[in-house]
């Protein structure tokens, strides 16, 4: 999902020349503010001393004209004289403390004002954004920018894109169909079959292979008689039928006994990746599946239960909550595909494609660590180049569009994420990370510093948003029933179960 947080400006790398730059510099991402309102017009900003336009150029995409009188950029040249004062070393003088007419004489005043202009853009451009309501999205272009000069009005136009308007659906009128969760017999069943497979032991016969069985084999690839380079092995395990070794391997170890030998043709895999080899297979040891017997015996050995009704019960009951909480992810991750493309939500090229390239490029960077190219990634998956960026496309602006929409839902309904929630989530992300204890402050500290709060605050505000759609979707299960509350939110019935209990607990003492 494409995370955005509010504007925190830092060094942007401007540099002033010497009358109007065109050249489009890149501004650190902008987070959400409400949509400007649409049209080619151009709309007045309500502060009274920094000046500013915005211009609509497209539904996505609109500019800002920005003019800062001179005496309101005294902050930044305050700070770009002491900046210069720290750099220079003027006789007489300790650092940073010459007078401002001797930093003049030795770098110059344009020098000064020059260094000026970064902070005086990035604290200005933010206000513009605020005051004119702007919604912008990805990266900011400086597109013109005028040098200070003394006494004159600081000029600079940027452009952005932005979040387009759009209408929202009645959420009532969302269709959702999910599957029923309902538990069988034949499930119960099953599940207790995989935990007897759990328990088997293998041992050893004296018969050919059959498909389930284990087999110890040796392995020997030869291209053209030679053996290929690490294509031996010996005494390697295997389930025949698995499918994990060579392709056409189980199909030739079906009916072969211990001491038989033969040799198939196969492809290789790893550095002879796609090549084609003789490979001598030779079976050294059969050994079939003895499963424990499914009686009260192996309740009390795989669980901790004394029968095996027990066992039963307690397996129906955890499938019923498997399929309860499958019921109510498959909801809210179909009501959400269902809210997407019922929105008619044009997406800002220029934004989807550079952020194509950073995780494109992010990839390549993690592919290059793994001393692999990305040629070979693609093959590793098995997709061209043009899949990979196909399939990038779709899934940005998959979730560029939910951060859209859930963004405007949570703003219209107001929707807050609450202390006791981010605090759970936080502890949540430092157990699933491995945090001890006594680093949890330091944890919580990096994610304050990185900018991780706020992107948990927005994902937790998103889901709020999403909850609320789900709550007035119709959502049925394949049986025809309507889904409720309890059913949508099986969590959070159970929380209320428990705080119920507490309060009962606590009434009693």
């Amino acid at each position: 999902m494409l995370r955005c947080r509010r504007a925190r400006f830092a060094s942007s790398g401007l540099r002033a020349d010497a009358g109007r730059c065109r050249a489009r510099h890149r501004l650190p991402k902008h987070c959400f503010f409400r949509a400007p309102s649409q049209g080619n017009q151009r709309k007045r900003s309500r502060s009274t001393s920094v000046k500013s336009t915005v211009e609509t150029l497209s539904p996505t995409r609109v500019r800002l004209s920005v003019e800062v009188p001179f005496e309101e950029l005294a902050p930044y040249i305050n700070e770009a004289y002491k900046s210069v004062g720290q750099q220079i070393r003027v006789p007489g003088f300790r650092p940073g403390k010459a007078p401002r007419q001797v930093i003049d004489q030795r770098v110059g005043r344009e020098s000064v004002f020059a260094q000026a202009m970064d902070p005086a853009v990035q604290a200005n451009l933010n206000k513009a954004v605020t005051e004119n309501d702007v919604n912008a999205l990805g990266r900011p272009e400086l597109t013109e920018v005028k040098p200070i000069e003394e006494g004159k009005p600081f000029e600079f136009v940027v452009e952005t894109d932005v979040t387009p308007a759009f209408e929202l659906p009645d959420f009532a009128s969302l269709k959702v169909t999910v599957e029923s969760g309902d538990v069988t017999e034949e499930d119960v069943d099953a599940d207790l079959e995989s935990q007897r497979l759990r328990f088997s032991s293998l041992k050893t016969v004296e018969r050919a292979a059959a498909e389930g069985d284990f087999v110890v084999i040796d392995l020997r690839a030869t291209q053209n008689g030679e053996e290929v380079e690490g294509g031996s092995v010996s005494g390697m395990s295997h389930e025949v039928g698995s499918g994990n070794l060579l392709e056409g391997l189980d199909e030739a170890l079906v009916g072969m006994a211990s001491g038989d030998e033969k040799t198939i043709q196969s492809t290789l895999a790893g550095e002879q990746d796609g090549e084609s080899a003789d490979v001598e297979v030779k079976v050294t040891q059969v050994k079939e599946r003895e499963l424990p017997e499914l009686d009260d015996d192996f309740a009390e050995m795989a669980s901790q239960f004394d029968t095996l009704q027990e066992l039963r019960d307690a397996t129906r009951e955890r499938l019923e909550n498997q399929g309860r909480t499958g019921k109510a992810n498959e909801a809210r991750a179909k009501t959400l595909e269902a809210l997407i493309e019922a929105v008619e939500l044009p997406l800002p090229e220029k934004t989807v494609n550079d952020e194509i390239e950073h995780t494109r490029g992010h990839l390549q960077e993690q592919v290059v660590q793994m001393a692999g190219g990305f040629d070979e990634y693609l093959a590793a998956v098995g997709k061209t180049a043009e899949e990979f960026d196909e399939e990038l496309r779709a899934d940005i602006e998959s979730n560029m569009s939910q951060s859209i929409i859930l963004g405007r839902i949570a703003r219209d309904r107001e929707l807050e994420v609450s202390g006791e929630l981010m605090t759970a989530e936080v502890v949540r992300q430092a157990q699933q990370r491995g945090v001890p204890q006594d680093q949890f402050q330091k944890f919580v500290d990096e994610l304050r510093g990185n900018g991780g709060l706020q992107q948990i605050a927005a994902s937790l505000r998103q889901q709020l948003a999403l909850e609320e759609v789900v709550k007035e979707a119709s959502i049925v299960d394949a049986n025809g029933k309507e889904l409720g509350e309890e059913e949508l939110f099986p969590g959070r019935a159970k929380a209320a179960e428990a705080d119920a209990e507490t309060e009962e607990d606590d009434t009693e003492e």
